[in-house]
C-alpha cells in the first residue's frame, strides 16, 4: 500500500496532523456524497487526496481499529493505511477496510450510494458480496464526555472538563482515565 500512497504524492493535497486530517476527510466525503461517519478512524497521522488521479489515502498511528457501527450493528476493521479511489457517490479499490460476517474478515472493495437510492449506502466485498445499510447509521457522531480529575480528597467543580469527541478517543489530559458509561474520570 505505500508504493501505491508514493506513486500518487505527485500533485496531491497532503495534510498531517489528526485534527486537520479529520477535517479534511470528512469534507471529502461530504463532497463525494458520502455519509460523513463512514471513515471514523483515530489519531489520523496523514491524509492525502490526488484530484487529477481519485485517489485518497489515511494513515493512522495505530496498526488497525475495529469500529461497530451501533444501529447496524456492524463492526469494521481499519488498518494503518486505508486506501481509495474516488468518484462522485463511490469510493473503490478500496484497501485497509475488512467488515465482520459471522466469524469471517471480508475485505471491503467497494462502497456507494446510488441516485436511485440516495439514503442507502452500498458495501461489497471481494468476493462479491454486496450489503446496503441506511446512510443515517454512518452519520457523523458527536458524544459528550465529561472527565473529573480525581486526587486524594475527591473531586471538585474546579476538577470537572467536558468536549466533544469523535469515536472512543480518550481525554488527552495526563492521568489514568475510568470510564462510566459516558463519564470519564480522570486519576492523578
Amino acid at each position: 500500500m505505500a508504493s501505491q500512497i508514493e506513486s500518487h504524492r505527485s500533485g496531491a493535497e497532503i495534510v498531517n496532523g489528526d485534527a486537520i486530517c479529520r477535517k479534511k476527510s470528512i469534507e471529502l466525503l461530504e463532497e463525494l456524497g458520502l455519509p460523513k461517519g463512514l471513515l471514523p478512524l483515530e489519531d489520523i497521522e496523514e491524509f492525502g487526496y490526488n484530484r487529477g488521479t481519485g485517489f485518497m489515502w489515511l494513515v493512522q498511528k495505530k496498526k488497525k481499529i475495529e469500529h461497530t457501527f451501533k444501529k447496524i450493528k456492524q463492526t469494521v476493521s481499519y488498518a494503518n493505511e486505508v486506501t481509495a479511489f474516488t468518484e462522485k457517490g463511490k469510493l473503490k479499490k478500496i484497501t485497509g477496510v475488512k467488515t465482520k460476517e459471522l466469524l469471517l474478515w471480508l475485505s471491503v472493495v467497494e462502497v456507494y450510494i446510488t441516485d436511485a437510492s440516495p439514503d442507502k449506502v452500498t458495501f461489497k466485498t471481494g468476493t462479491g458480496l454486496s450489503d446496503t445499510f441506511d446512510a443515517a447509521a454512518f452519520a457523523l457522531g458527536r458524544e459528550l464526555r465529561c472527565c473529573y480529575k480525581a486526587n486524594v480528597d475527591g473531586f471538585s467543580a474546579t476538577d470537572f472538563h467536558r468536549h466533544w469527541l469523535h469515536g472512543h478517543r480518550r481525554c488527552r489530559r495526563r492521568g489514568h482515565a475510568v470510564m462510566f458509561g459516558r463519564l470519564a474520570f480522570l486519576l492523578i
